[in-house]
């Protein structure tokens, strides 16, 4: 979750052609060219095929954007990139499972770059500059385009390996955002409560736009199809989007996206609970089971005790004080993002944070994020039952019961996925026990391509079971919706 600096783009001795361009180096080569060109000396050219390797390359400008450079690869996907240098393994670092496949024969133009911001969390290249992208134009499109924000607080190529390998692979068009804030301390952007995660719906809205104008400068003629998909913050964005601006997109899969509501629930309406009871749980002795009962009833599933420790150690806490201090940075003074795991009782202590007790301004702040189920276009949801850093009766349940009471349920679709969790890499780690997502996102991706075009209606909303007796590389690779 933390920012990492990534070498310059291109490797030595990769064969790539780079274009940089700013305001002043186009101004300045237009000048050339009309100094060096004349119809007296000009040659005739013929028109490019549209498929030949990086056409166009050099005319392709992201609108709005204060920097980009565009690089001819052999490989889009991270069978190459990582090689290259046009991504960063530790952005997307422990999101899939270790033999994740990688595809590759993908060649086409990278294009990195940022929008005007004032945060520097982002050190991807040196830059420290936030609201950087990535855009990837295959050579040979399917016609399509998928845009993404990322999980966590992760940058720009966080979904590498999760998502936008597969979709190009699949000929897709591929664009993704940082969010415009990076790091464990995003919540310093911005000026008052709440503007840092306000970005990054603005963000990616303001990507999806400039995505689909590269596009059309790239392949002659806009996208036949603009998807959003995500995990979880990413996920989140998926509902934003298509509640605020259905009109980019035809459609989108959210994978687990959180759930911000102003009345709850919401983060603040059970992580407290988990920060406060989980340590007697752990404790064992007579006050275990009473824990163990104050942790079911706050979301976590019965069944997923095993995945405890972990998230106590790695998520729940970190998550609520960063959070609650984007939010509500009243509550613990002057300090900033509370006091790491402190015990119950201790003064401005997290895991005795009461949202529904806080001030009105705090309501409000909430508010400006929240959701609201009025999607308008198609969604597929799809979530862990053992999701313990969002429960799923604590979001996706709940999400999709908004969405079916606004009236748009006929939009929808929502699987739940029996023994997946938040984060895939645990299926490493507990092999019998946890599913991999990722092929469950695929199965519903390509579901809503079917869906779009009219040549199949999703399953109906269910509990997708998983297969008895399958093995790891089974679940790896296959999960019928059906």
């Amino acid at each position: 979750m933390l920012p990492h600096p990534t070498p310059p783009l291109g490797h030595p001795g990769r064969r790539a052609r780079t274009v940089r361009r700013t305001a002043l180096t186009a101004l300045s080569l237009a000048a050339a060219c009309s100094l060096l060109v004349t119809p007296a000396t000009a040659a005739p050219v013929g028109p490019e095929p549209l498929d030949a390797h990086c056409a166009g390359q050099a005319r392709l400008h992201v609108p709005g954007a204060a920097r980009q450079q565009a690089d001819c690869l052999d490989e889009l996907t991270t069978a190459g990139t990582v090689a290259s240098g046009h991504t960063d393994p530790a952005d997307y670092a422990g999101l899939t499972p270790k033999d994740l496949p990688t595809p590759s024969g993908v060649p086409g133009v990278q294009i990195d770059g940022y929008f005007p911001d004032t945060s520097t969390t982002n050190t991807n290249h040196g830059w420290h500059h936030d609201s950087q992208f990535v855009i990837r134009l295959p050579d040979h499109w399917n016609g399509g385009l998928v845009v993404a924000g990322t999980p966590g607080n992760r940058e720009q190529y966080a979904n590498d390996r999760a998502i936008a390998d597969w979709v190009l692979a699949r000929g897709y068009a591929y664009a993704a955002t940082d969010k415009g804030n990076t790091g464990t301390a995003f919540y310093r952007d911005g000026r008052r409560p709440g503007d840092a995660i306000a970005e990054w719906n603005t963000r990616l809205t303001q990507l999806t736009r400039a995505a689909r104008a590269v596009v059309t400068q790239r392949y002659q003629r806009p996208p036949a199809r603009t998807l959003a998909t995500g995990m979880s913050n990413g996920g989140y964005l998926v509902r934003w989007q298509l509640e605020h601006h259905p009109e980019l997109y035809d459609g989108g899969v959210d994978w687990e996206g959180t759930l911000w509501r102003t009345d709850g629930p919401n983060l603040f309406t059970f992580l407290p609970s988990a920060l406060r009871h989980y340590p007697a749980y752990a404790a064992g002795g007579p006050g275990a089971a009473e824990a163990e009962a104050a942790l079911h009833r706050a979301g976590f599933p019965a069944g997923s005790e095993f995945l405890w420790p972990y998230h106590h150690q790695v998520y729940w806490d970190l998550t609520q004080r960063i959070y609650r201090e984007e939010l509500d940075p009243g509550y613990d003074g002057d300090t900033e993002a509370g006091t790491p795991y402190c015990a119950s009782g201790t003064p401005a202590c997290d895991a005795d944070y009461a949202y529904p007790e806080r001030p009105a301004a705090v309501h409000r702040a909430v508010d400006r994020i929240a959701l609201t189920g009025r999607i308008g276009k198609p969604l597929i949801t799809l979530q862990g039952t053992l999701d313990v850093l969002l429960p799923i009766s604590q979001d996706s349940d709940v999400y999709a019961r908004m969405v079916h009471q606004a009236g748009r349920g006929s939009l929808l679709r929502y699987y739940r996925i029996e023994d997946g969790t938040h984060t895939d890499s645990l299926a490493d780690v507990f092999p019998g026990r946890v599913r991999p997502m990722v092929p469950c996102h695929r199965s519903a991706f390509t579901a809503l391509e079917r869906w779009l075009a009219g040549t199949g209606r999703p399953p109906a909303d269910r509990t997708v079971a998983r297969p008895a007796g399958a093995d790891p590389a089974t679940l790896l690779t296959s999960c019928p919706l059906d």
